[in-house]
């Protein structure tokens, strides 16, 4: 009986640690870290982000956002178009094109960040930081637009996805009435995907439409989100870019291209319609980028989208 009971004590302890080593891997610890030029975020041993925001001619962006298993799915500068950083945003102020980076092309300068941070929203780690950036006309170095840009992800692991949520708040300088954007049906938050994704992959969005071919393989289409999914170097992904409601002229207006390569942007349809941003009224511009393993369907994309407003 004894000897008994000493292995029930044994195999008692034994199952004790192994659900507390499952729970610890379950509650990786999230890192984020301050370098010369970009920020980092890995939960345990795994990549989330990087965002570079020095050493860069024009503008900071998100340089690679990844999978839960660790795929990167952004690919930076691109030989056949060198302004493609990314996951980046960017349009015309007053005629100031800060989009391509050709002729005088516009400058958003990173000014600081604020609020570096770790934390939990609804019992989910985060990582994240708010950024002022400085939009800058290159020929007279006059300030055009003032952004307070706010960026957080984190890895919701019931829906197995990573999230990254990106605000941007627009505001005039003192001293001006308005800014006017403008800009190409491609100007917007755009994202470049790696180059083993430019075949073979799928777009789909909430509306279930084609959408409006603008030229070639180039669409526009009105929906709540608007997704892709393709081969990341032989491992299936599916990432969705997410409009919030609040956000001016919802449904967003998602510019989606297949040839010669893959591309996404949630514009502001400026093309046909330039906006003017106000003194005293900022524009402020809420997405979400969801990046999943694996080809996730329409019911699923659409719950996490839900899930995502209803928390704001």
């Amino acid at each position: 009986m004894e000897r008994f009971r000493n292995v029930t004590v044994l195999l008692l302890l034994a199952l004790f640690f192994l659900i507390l080593s499952n729970t610890a891997l379950a509650e990786e610890p999230m890192c984020i870290t301050m370098e010369a030029d970009a920020v980092s975020v890995k939960q345990g041993q795994r990549s989330l982000l990087c965002y570079r925001y020095a050493d860069v001619p024009f503008k900071p962006y998100v340089q690679q956002l990844c999978s839960p298993s660790g795929i990167n799915v952004l690919r930076d500068a691109p030989h056949d178009h060198l302004h493609h950083h990314a996951l980046m945003y960017a349009v015309a102020v007053d005629g100031v094109n800060f989009w391509e980076e050709q002729t005088e092309p516009g400058r958003q300068l990173h000014r600081r960040f604020n609020d570096v941070r770790i934390f939990k929203d609804d019992d989910t780690p985060c990582a994240g930081f708010i950024e002022q950036i400085d939009w800058i006309n290159p020929r007279s170095q006059e300030l055009m637009l003032e952004e307070r840009r706010t960026i957080k992800v984190c890895q919701l692991d019931d829906v197995k996805a990573t999230l990254l949520s990106w605000q941007s708040s627009f505001g005039v300088p003192s001293g001006k009435k308005s800014m006017t954007l403008t800009g190409s049906h491609y100007f917007g938050l755009g994202m470049r995907f790696l180059e083993s994704m430019d075949k073979g992959g799928q777009f789909l969005n909430a509306a279930g439409q084609a959408g409006d071919i603008v030229r070639g393989a180039e669409q526009l289409v009105r929906a709540d989100w608007c997704a892709y999914t393709a081969e990341a170097d032989g491992k299936p992904v599916t990432i969705a870019m997410f409009g919030h409601p609040e956000n001016l002229r919802h449904p967003t207006h998602w510019f989606t291209m297949t040839t010669p390569f893959a591309y996404l942007a949630a514009t502001l349809n400026l093309h046909k319609e330039p906006l003017e941003v106000i003194s005293n009224k900022p524009l402020v511009l809420r997405y979400t980028v969801a990046v999943w393993d694996g080809r996730i369907d329409k019911s699923r994309i659409d719950q996490v989208y839900r899930r995502w407003v209803d928390s704001q």
